[in-house]
């Protein structure tokens, strides 16, 4: 369990160089992860668009590939998707170029997202996007607001999951999807020792010498190490009221997909 100021005040020290970072130690994996969950949001929710219209006698086609094409596709036009510890924004824009009319991030650290905010402004998304400092275990917002709601690498942080898993549900609409993305400890005994290694000595080395922050990098492979086991977590959805949990391993379990249904 993080403390809120704990994981803020990390968060701010390190958002400068948070991307790169990222990118190095995953190898860059961590985009090819993003995207598979992002394709599963958007799916989701034009199978959801697709049900509605059909209810409403009128015709709805998309293929796969207009969803993939950033710059050519067609929004869903009243959906709201929440993309809940944005970070500096990479799944919020993802959201966006996906199709996604409005797509809200939002994150505890301040300067993540002033990151954030110079990418969106980067990629002309300032009419789609909209970032804001939340506690994301006590939202601002409605109860059922959104459509989807979406979390990468976030879960991990928050100082009391179902508290977060609650608001989660109680902002999402009936029907509404969560799609949580999170790195996981791979459970074959090669790849775990590997794994640790990698994890537990040469990842906090490079993230400290890189952000200049030795707290940060030694942080991050606890807080994988201690997250709840797949079926543990799946408990732990249904008891915050989420039906239909699911999860999958991608990449010999070193990340998972987590989703539910409200």
């Amino acid at each position: 369990m993080a403390e809120k100021n704990f994981v803020r005040s990390m968060f701010n020290n390190i958002a400068p160089t948070y991307d790169k970072l990222n990118h190095i130690l995953s190898l860059n994996i961590d985009k090819i992860w993003r995207k598979k969950a992002v394709k599963r949001i958007v799916k989701n929710l034009k199978n959801l668009e697709t049900e509605n219209l059909k209810t409403n006698s009128q015709i709805f086609s998309f293929s796969d590939s207009q969803i993939q094409k950033n710059s050519q596709i067609l929004r869903f036009s009243d959906s709201q998707i929440l993309d809940v510890a944005c970070g500096t924004a990479d799944s919020t824009i993802a959201l966006a170029k996906a199709g996604i009319s409005s797509v809200t991030g939002v994150d505890i650290s301040e300067e993540m997202l002033k990151v954030g905010e110079t990418k969106v402004a980067a990629q002309n998304l300032d009419s789609v996007i909209t970032l804001q400092v939340e506690d994301c275990e006590n939202l601002s917002f409605d109860d059922d607001t959104f459509d989807a709601a979406f979390i990468a690498f976030g879960i991990r942080n928050f100082e009391d999951k179902r508290n977060g898993l609650r608001e989660l549900r109680r902002v999402l609409k009936p029907n509404g999807h969560l799609l949580i993305l999170e790195l996981s400890v791979p459970q074959n005994k090669i790849l775990l020792s590997l794994y640790k290694l990698y994890f537990l000595h040469i990842l906090p080395f490079i993230g400290k010498k890189i952000s200049g922050d030795s707290m940060a990098y030694t942080y991050l492979p606890q807080s994988v190490m201690n997250f709840p086991k797949p079926k543990d977590f799946l408990a732990m959805m249904e008891e915050c009221g989420f039906k239909r949990v699911t999860q999958k391993a991608l990449t010999f379990g070193l990340c998972r997909i987590f989703e539910g249904f409200v």
